[in-house]
């Protein structure tokens, strides 16, 4: 079993500051699954997540943001620890359980996915 690293002080603190929010917290497991906490001034809290080819960003309360955030965490440890990649049903059902969203800065290269149909 892998552990849980909190690796926020690999990041500068000009790197902390991101698109009006702060990273609070970031933490890996096995290098493979990322959790982060960045909080924002009118107290939208934002739950990054990363694991296989899922991504995205869950919205909450500072009040609910760090219960969230160790749920989270246990969650895709434990699909980690059995699966290593997540599943489409996993995807899905995560997703509609703690409504995943794509963040809202995320750039496309238009003409290279057109390519792809």
């Amino acid at each position: 079993m892998g552990i849980w690293r909190n690796v926020t002080d690999t990041f500068s603190e000009e790197r902390r500051h991101y698109s009006n929010t702060y990273l609070e917290i970031c933490e890996v497991y096995d290098e493979a699954v990322e959790v982060s906490i960045f909080s924002a001034d009118n107290n939208q809290y934002e739950i990054y997540v990363s694991y296989g080819i899922m991504y995205g960003i869950i919205y909450c309360s500072q009040e609910e943001a760090y219960e969230k955030f160790e749920e989270i965490k246990r969650v895709l440890e434990k699909d980690y620890e059995e699966n290593k990649e997540p599943s489409n049903q996993f995807i899905n059902e995560f997703a509609k359980i703690y409504g995943l969203c794509l963040p809202n800065d995320i750039f496309f290269d238009a003409p290279s996915l057109f390519e792809l149909f």
